[in-house]
């Protein structure tokens, strides 16, 4: 196998693969609110336990309300839910309810949150700590609750079909996924 050329660049460039997610969250006269951030991901803790990482910066009326109540919904972002999450992410809460193209929203089956009806993945999550950086803030949240499409069939937690779930990717563009490729272990 050949060797890969590479070269050094300036750290100023931010590729990271990132899953996308619309945030959804309880404002304090009880309506929902919702923003897309693809700073998402899981890590795992004592016994089968697994966290929801997700580290959102400034002062987004998202980021409030995870501060206020604790609890959210990460709704996964499928290639049809783009225009809806592009939508999400130029308007801002602040200055008018985000109610300008349709969507339909329900509640969380555990957390009182709220859900966008067209995710196929949806994380009912509840903050249990949270970390600041900067103007960031990164939450380590239990998963509370998974609702997900009803055509998936999954045997195990590494069975999750991404290519029935059509995820957006973000890395500064957003992209899709092409094809599985394999197992673990398919390729020793």
């Amino acid at each position: 196998m050949a060797a890969v050329r590479r070269k050094s660049v300036d750290p100023i460039y931010s590729m990271c693969v990132q899953p996308s997610f619309i945030i959804g969250t309880n404002n304090e006269d009880g309506t929902a609110n919702f923003a897309p951030i693809t700073w998402v991901s899981v890590t795992h803790e004592k016994g089968a336990g697994y966290l929801l990482v997700i580290s959102m910066s400034g002062t987004k009326m998202t980021k409030q309300n995870v501060l206020r109540t604790g609890i959210f919904s990460a709704n996964l972002v499928s290639t049809d839910m783009l225009p809806l999450m592009d939508y999400f992410g130029s308007r801002h809460a602040a200055d008018s309810r985000k109610d300008e193209i349709p969507y339909s929203v329900s509640r969380g089956q555990v957390l009182d949150v709220p859900v966008l009806d067209q995710s196929r993945w949806i994380y009912e999550c509840e903050v249990s700590q949270k970390t600041d950086t900067g103007d960031s803030t990164t939450f380590f949240c239990p998963i509370r609750n998974i609702q997900m499409d009803a055509q998936l069939e999954c045997k195990d937690t590494f069975d999750v079909d991404l290519t029935v779930l059509d995820p957006v990717i973000y890395s500064g563009k957003y992209h899709s996924l092409g094809k599985v490729l394999g197992n673990i272990g398919d390729y020793l």
